[in-house]
């Protein structure tokens, strides 16, 4: 009988895909690894480099950017940005600052007598001039007097950037007379009075607001005449961070 022919079937391998995955892996491995190899930057070689070239072709002063430039240009954007930011409000500080001490001396007399604070805080500069300063008793026409203090502050206000809120505050004593139902007109009537004062001495119209605060907020007591007299009062206060163009 002939001698019949046994085949051997190959089994079919259903896993080999694995292979072809776990190279394409770490292929694309590999390639993650060599771009953020090349996109961190050495700030040590990088000067070393600036400096040689910069000897090479003029001396030191020939490199077109400072370390401090190649440091910030190496930052992530969201750092470059938040370093920007911190930049920019120590800026701010410092024109405040300067601001604050301006005022301290052109508001000397009324400062050193106790009806004029200037004080800074987390808003800005305020300076809360006591409503005795500028009206009379009732009233929100500013006096004589007044007008110049209030010129004198114009004058260092009106070539700053920032906004300019004007808040009039009263004590608790009710008023009802012919000009003033509550407390809260006269108190309105009197930050807008200051505020219309200071458009006419330079200050920008939209860097300026007025508020009326009527007998809330009180700094000091309206249990006693010296309290009451505190808390009737007016606040200039110059906005930190908010640059008007």
């Amino acid at each position: 009988m002939p001698r019949r022919k046994r085949y051997q079937e190959d089994t079919e391998n259903h896993e080999r895909w694995l292979i072809s995955y776990a190279d394409f892996i770490t292929l694309l491995f590999a390639f993650f690894v060599v771009m953020y190899a090349i996109s961190v930057v050495n700030i040590g070689k990088y000067t070393v480099l600036s400096e040689a070239l910069g000897d090479a072709f003029g001396g030191r002063g020939a490199s077109s950017r400072s370390n401090t430039q190649v440091q910030l240009d190496a930052l992530p954007l969201s750092n470059l940005i938040a370093h920007k930011r911190l930049e920019a409000a120590k800026r701010d500080r410092e024109k405040l600052d300067l601001l604050a001490r301006k005022l301290d001396s052109v508001l000397a007399p009324l400062v050193n007598s106790g009806k004029v604070r200037v004080t800074r805080n987390a808003r800005g500069i305020t300076v809360e001039i006591n409503a005795s300063v500028l009206f009379m008793e009732g009233d929100a026409a500013l006096t004589g007097n007044a007008r110049e203090t209030l010129q004198a502050v114009a004058g260092l206000l009106k070539d700053d950037p920032h906004a300019i809120e004007v808040e009039g505050f009263t004590d608790t004593t009710p008023i009802a007379n012919p000009a003033f139902a509550s407390n809260w007109e006269l108190s309105a009537v009197r930050a807008t009075t200051v505020v219309r004062l200071f458009a006419g001495s330079g200050v920008l119209d939209k860097r300026l607001a007025a508020v009326g605060r009527g007998a809330n907020q009180p700094v000091a007591s309206n249990d006693e005449a010296p309290g009451r007299a505190r808390n009737r009062r007016v606040a200039v206060t110059i906005l930190s961070g908010s640059l008007v163009e």
